[in-house]
């Protein structure tokens, strides 16, 4: 057995933007590439992933997915796959997907909750408040180099509008391009 600090200096952690993939399915052959894999296609390439995140001498992987809904298909066979990996004998998977959606799971996943260790973990972030926005953006928009780019009183009315309709800090960005 290996000591906690050597398993974690053994691990691997893979960042992937779902909205950054041509498809769904090209989440695959993006983890494949990001292990040292070679990027096969369609089952055999799932297969190999699944070789690969069970082996034991393999790292541990956290898989962060960022914008999983953008995942989404009519059967819903790529969520399944990635859902059903850290559940598998012996995975060495920690998944970890972000959505804006709050109810993927119970309604798109739901065959997730009937599985005899329940559904995913999931954590509700309440979206930002009108101070937390002016934050974000006074940082982001801190990073232009010159003048100010926006008066205080445009982004001060921009933090309350994007929060009072959703809180998301993208939006209060695109707002203020």
């Amino acid at each position: 057995l290996l000591s906690p600090q050597d398993e974690l200096a053994r691990s691997k952690t893979i960042v992937l933007n779902c909205m950054a993939l041509s498809s769904p399915q090209a989440v695959f052959p993006a983890v494949a590439q990001q292990l040292g894999l070679p990027a096969a296609a369609g089952r055999d390439g799932v297969r190999s992933l699944e070789k690969q995140l069970t082996a034991a001498q393999g790292p541990m992987v956290l898989l962060v997915l960022d914008e999983l809904d953008q995942l989404e298909t009519k059967g819903q066979d790529v969520l399944y796959t990635l859902f059903e990996w850290p559940r598998l004998p012996g995975s060495r998977l920690v998944l970890v997907g972000l959505a804006n959606a709050l109810d993927l799971t119970e309604r798109g996943l739901a065959r997730l909750a009937a599985r005899p260790h329940g559904g995913p973990q999931i954590l509700h972030f309440p979206p930002y408040t009108r101070e937390q926005l002016i934050a974000i953006l006074q940082e982001r928009l801190g990073q232009v180099a010159g003048d100010p780019v926006l008066d205080g009183a445009a982004l001060q009315f921009c933090a309350r509008k994007v929060s009072a309709v959703s809180g998301d800090a993208r939006k209060a960005l695109d707002v203020c391009r």
